[in-house]
């Protein structure tokens, strides 16, 4: 039997597109099939359960148990306090880099008024920025929606490194690594005089200033890099 070739991008596309009407999964046990309405479920279901684990058992399942069978498990138990579990409810340190805020000259910062939202996500806003009193962990990212105070804007001419070229000067390497920083944004201080753009309300009422850099700015970005 003869099937045609076809590429995973091209095959989403089709299935996508409604184009494919049923998909049969060959094993060595088992001969499953399915039609495409109740493959989209499955998927749209898988989807929201990732969705719906929260940060911290994310970060529960990258402990150090988890850890203990890498050959690196000592130095990096060695070195533990490089990388704390909780973050000090205290400001970070200035390292001479803080976000600035310039605006366009002659322009206005308008006010974006508040939008209706759900019961549970007002829930949630109330409980990011309390759990940033105390520099806990949220289960939502709370991203503001700066969009007046990004038009004026001034954009910054900081130039991001390309990804490609960040792979290509890997060449020949045999040891590679990552590091995410936990809530790296909120370890840049915001310039003084810029904290007042940062204000935001939530629809319970409370007016917040950020004192470190929040997610949602233009050039949050280029400064974090």
């Amino acid at each position: 039997m003869s099937l045609p070739v076809t590429s995973w991008k091209r095959f989403a596309r089709d299935l996508h597109d409604g184009r494919i009407e049923q998909i049969c999964i060959l094993s060595d046990v088992e001969r499953v099939t399915c039609g495409t309405e109740e493959l989209k479920q499955l998927i749209s279901e898988g989807a929201d359960a990732l969705s719906a684990k929260s940060k911290k058992e994310r970060f529960d399942e990258q402990g150090w148990d988890s850890l203990k069978a890498s050959p690196f498990y000592k130095v990096l138990r060695e070195y533990k306090d490089v990388l704390p579990d909780d973050i000090p409810a205290e400001l970070p340190q200035d390292k001479g880099v803080q976000h600035e805020i310039n605006l366009v000259p002659g322009t206005k910062y308008c006010v974006t008024r508040q939008w209706p939202l759900s019961r549970e996500q007002v829930k949630a806003i109330d409980d990011f920025f309390e759990s940033r009193r105390k520099a806990g962990q949220g289960g939502w990212r709370i991203v503001h929606a700066y969009n007046k105070l990004n038009d004026a804007t001034v954009p910054a001419q900081t130039p991001i490194p390309r990804k490609d070229v960040i792979i290509d000067s890997m060449t020949s390497s045999t040891i590679f690594s990552t590091l995410d920083l936990r809530d790296g944004f909120y370890q840049i201080l915001m310039r003084e005089s810029d904290i007042p753009l940062t204000a935001v309300s939530t629809p319970s009422g409370m007016l917040w200033e950020w004192l470190v850099m929040p997610q949602g700015l233009k050039n949050a970005p280029a400064t974090f890099n």
